[in-house]
């Protein structure tokens, strides 16, 4: 492929929406007023995990957490969250979507964007790369005549599931995916299925990956009722018994069947929005430099900023940051939990957003009408392909690429293939087009228009099998080392899927206001 036919046309606009910019401005704004009291707490990232832990901590809890604010060392809030826009196309360079669960739509009203959300369809089909042909995943009805895996496999899966044939009883020590998948549902199922959906949303390696940590509900089943159907009737019983609190009257209806959702403009639209909310306790381009206790069990946080060193004093500290880089800050006052932080893989990935004319697409993969139907694709390790999964952003969302072309979200790296982080973009782009054209495009489709690459050097942590007893590690050496008012959140602690993270931002919020609330009048008694 010629260097020429890889370089985009006119760079798309990157330039942020108006209502970005405003408040970008507001939180610049704020930046330099530096409060002298003493907070209730800091929350340290600006990410979506400390972003709905904040909006959460003024929206729920602001009884018990009267005083906070956010310090983020880049200079918006957001994290990963890259939503980008220009010459008529919208697209991701981080995270794409997210499970519509209730705190995610809980987190949308909250910060007044609930009307600026978007759902696929749930009848979209999805698609693994298996022996030169994508092949649709099973989907409800076609759960006996979908081809991707042979009636032997379907058999294995079926017996395995309820409890009749498997490759022994739950073991003693912590199973590997892999190990857990063969085990109950057979070989098909990890190799066609399992293994590329955990190359394609973790980017990691099934062998290693923790089935407890990365997949606990699913892991939880076995455990609870000796199968995963039995797991799963004792789950449905338990519900029935002990019926979930009433939703908010607000939240909108939840999508039926399996969808995905975003926001008109992208998922910075949330992020945003939460931004804006939450202007005056924002503090961007704060780069955290130490933390460290106080005689009183306070804590103290030092800056670099654009104005100058400056100085937090808190009563707890809620760390969303990734892990290495708290680890960093923790290795001389906590080298117990230095050491275990570091220790969590976050391996490169790369996100390659390629546009071609929908005309350029295989006709098997077309409908009637032209259209590409499906939410994407993903491939197995074993299939000779690269990329890791294919997202047709277009197909999933309205207003995503000019009328006549197809959107593509490709990632490409991950903890089997770390060459990423060293390669141009324009050999990146050539390995997710010859990837392509083996199996969505055809052989004579014109070159790709360039929309976005991004690598992230260090992208996803991995729950690899230990994660659990790693993570609680580095909690145990932060008590030792007198810093239990630093608690841990963020993805390596909720899960690495958007929705995990916002979930666990609730989840995280409480825990903060239940600490400062047993811990505060202590603290203001020693003090004083």
């Amino acid at each position: 492929m010629q260097q020429q036919a890889l370089a985009p046309k006119p760079c798309c606009s990157q330039a942020p929406t108006r209502f970005s910019q405003r408040m970008r401005r507001s939180v610049a704004a704020a930046a330099g007023n530096v409060p002298s009291e003493v907070l209730d707490t800091v929350v340290v990232g600006a990410g979506i995990s400390g972003l709905v832990t904040a909006q959460a901590l003024q929206t729920k809890h602001g009884d018990k957490v009267q005083s906070f604010l956010v310090t983020e060392g880049r200079e918006r809030v957001g994290g990963n969250i890259t939503s980008l826009q220009g010459d008529g196309y919208i697209w991701e360079e981080g995270p794409n979507s997210f499970q519509p669960n209730d705190a995610m739509l809980q987190a949308a009203v909250d910060a007044g964007v609930d009307k600026d959300l978007v759902f696929g369809d749930p009848t979209a089909p999805r698609f693994v790369f298996w022996e030169k042909k994508l092949r649709a995943t099973p989907s409800g009805p076609d759960a006996l005549t979908f081809d991707l895996l042979s009636i032997w496999g379907k058999i294995r899966a079926g017996l395995g599931a309820v409890g009749i044939v498997k490759g022994g009883p739950m073991p003693e020590y912590e199973e590997s995916v892999e190990q857990f998948i063969r085990r109950n549902l057979g070989d098909e199922v990890f190799e066609r299925l399992i293994e590329p959906f955990c190359s394609g949303v973790y980017a990691g390696n099934p062998s290693k990956l923790s089935m407890k940590a990365a997949f606990q509900r699913i892991w939880i089943l076995e455990k609870n009722g000796g199968s995963l159907v039995g797991g799963a009737i004792k789950l449905f019983q338990d519900r029935k018994n002990n019926p979930p609190a009433p939703r908010d009257p607000r939240l909108p209806p939840k999508p039926k069947g399996q969808t995905v959702g975003s926001f008109n403009k992208g998922l910075r639209v949330l992020t945003d929005a939460i931004g804006a909310k939450l202007q005056d306790k924002i503090r961007v381009n704060w780069k955290l430099t130490s933390i460290s206790g106080t005689p009183e069990g306070l804590y103290k946080l030092t800056y670099d900023t654009p104005e100058g060193a400056a100085t937090l004093t808190a009563r707890s500290v809620a760390m969303t940051i990734p892990a290495w880089a708290l680890a960093d800050l923790l290795k001389e006052k906590a080298p117990a939990a230095s050491q275990a932080l570091a220790s969590f893989d976050y391996p490169p990935v790369g996100a390659v957003t390629l546009a071609y004319p929908t005309s350029a697409v295989r006709e098997d993969r077309k409908a009637a009408d032209g259209s590409v139907p499906g939410f994407g694709q993903l491939h197995p390790r074993s299939q000779g392909v690269t990329t890791l999964g294919t997202i047709y952003s277009s197909s999933l969302f309205p207003g995503r690429c000019p009328n006549g072309e197809m959107l593509l979200l490709n990632y490409i790296g991950g903890a089997t293939n770390r060459s990423v982080k060293d390669a141009s973009q324009e050999e990146l782009v050539a390995q997710v087009d010859k990837d392509l054209r083996t199996m969505l495009l055809k052989p004579d489709a014109p070159q790709p228009r360039v929309v976005g690459v991004r690598v992230w050097p260090r992208a996803i942590p991995q729950f690899n099998v230990g994660h659990l007893d790693t993570l609680d590690e580095a909690k145990q050496g932060l008590k030792a080392a007198g810093l239990d008012g630093v608690l841990l959140g963020g993805n390596y602690v909720a899960g690495v899927a958007l929705g995990k993270c916002v979930e666990y931002g609730f989840e995280f919020a409480e825990q903060v206001s239940k600490y400062v609330d047993a811990a505060a009048p202590a603290k203001q008694k020693v003090a004083a």
